[in-house]
């Protein structure tokens, strides 16, 4: 299977958020982007993790592509040809990757998927870095697969003309190609039912105004930036007809861990009156947890509160709270759209049917 290069979606040639090329997984810094497009090329595990851990590589599917890879890495830099050797490698590099960031399930998804099928594998030191590869380049290729499928079965849901809201950044740059939330937007788009989309410039790190608006940009569909703060008023002007948005982790029962402030969109759009939708592939579902009470929360570094393009913003020893994410209740979401199928509540059935008949 060959590495993955810039491509088109909906016709328009856009970069892809990584890729295999001569024995490296090539990364986009997106820590840059929209000014400067630029790959970071990883030879080493230990540069992938700095990549996942410093959001170079963000988004709970393409992290865990990009962890996949990470441990491709590690199985072609084994300091032996052994097949024990090669394990031993992938299994220590393994410990590393899971520990650069917890909430994002897609990543400990992947890095099991890769072990496991290292280890049932039959053959020497040189099979397996084959097997690693190759896997990783299956777990990219699927879920790009998973998207479009997803995007199909949510742009269902959108009405003609509507106006979405989304949060954050769930579109090609944080899977490994099309995206979840903007998945289901490119597709009512190519369908002719999109007439704006809101993006949250979402705050501290800026995803939605940094990415999903560069992203949309690129495809040629009309999107507005809003602060966080405005959604609320711009519901109330009658300007929003559903939210969108994506996961980094699903409970059993329908509770949803995403970028912190999805939370107060869902009670927003509760209080409106608007479907607030969640789109997420298979291996963004954890059925080993019960409720959203069980997700780890990631707290990232103050710096990304008490900065803002270098400069520093909040006074010198204020004290600051940076949650990366929120849990939002199941009650406050209209429907779970996967790449098998749109799942309502109650999910703790609906949920369920769908992970069986997806072989999730």
């Amino acid at each position: 299977m060959g590495g993955y290069r810039p491509g088109y979606t909906q016709g328009v040639r856009v970069l892809e958020t990584l890729y295999w090329k001569d024995g490296a997984v090539h990364i986009l810094d997106q820590t840059l982007l929209p000014g400067r497009v630029t790959y970071v090329v990883c030879r080493d595990y230990r540069e992938v993790a700095e990549a996942i851990k410093s959001m170079r590589v963000r988004g709970a599917p393409a992290i865990g592509a990009a962890a996949a890879y990470g441990l491709a890495v590690a199985a072609q830099g084994a300091p032996g040809a052994g097949r024990e050797e090669v394990l031993e490698a992938v299994e220590s590099a393994a410990a590393t990757l899971l520990a650069t960031r917890p909430t994002a399930v897609n990543l400990r998804w992947a890095v099991k998927r890769v072990l496991a099928r290292l280890r049932e594998a039959e053959g020497d030191g040189d099979l397996l870095k084959r097997t690693a590869l190759a896997e990783a380049e299956r777990i990219h290729a699927e879920d790009v697969a998973a998207n479009k499928r997803l995007g199909r079965f949510g742009q269902e849901l959108v009405p003609p003309g509507a106006r979405i809201l989304t949060h954050c950044n769930a579109g090609a740059l944080a899977t490994a190609g099309y995206g979840t939330a903007l998945g289901v937007i490119r597709a009512a788009h190519t369908a002719g039912k999109v007439a704006r989309v809101y993006a949250d410039e979402t705050r501290p790190f800026l995803q939605g105004a940094r990415l999903t608006a560069w992203e949309l940009q690129q495809d040629g569909i009309p999107v507005t930036v809003i602060t966080d703060n405005m959604a609320g008023y711009l519901m109330a002007r009658g300007l929003v007809d559903l939210v969108i948005v994506g996961a980094d982790r699903i409970a059993a029962n329908g509770d949803v861990a995403n970028k912190i402030g999805t939370y107060s969109l869902a009670v927003l759009a509760q209080a409106h009156a608007l479907p607030f939708y969640v789109a997420a592939p298979l291996s963004t579902l954890d059925m080993q947890l019960a409720c959203g009470e069980e997700i780890p929360i990631e707290e990232r570094p103050a710096e990304e509160v008490t900065h803002c393009g270098g400069l520093r913003i909040v006074p010198e020893g204020i004290e600051v709270w940076n949650p990366a994410f929120d849990v939002t209740p199941a009650r406050l979401v209209t429907a779970i759209i996967t790449d098998a199928g749109v799942a309502y509540p109650p999910y703790t059935e609906s949920l369920r049917r769908i992970c069986c008949d997806g072989g999730a």
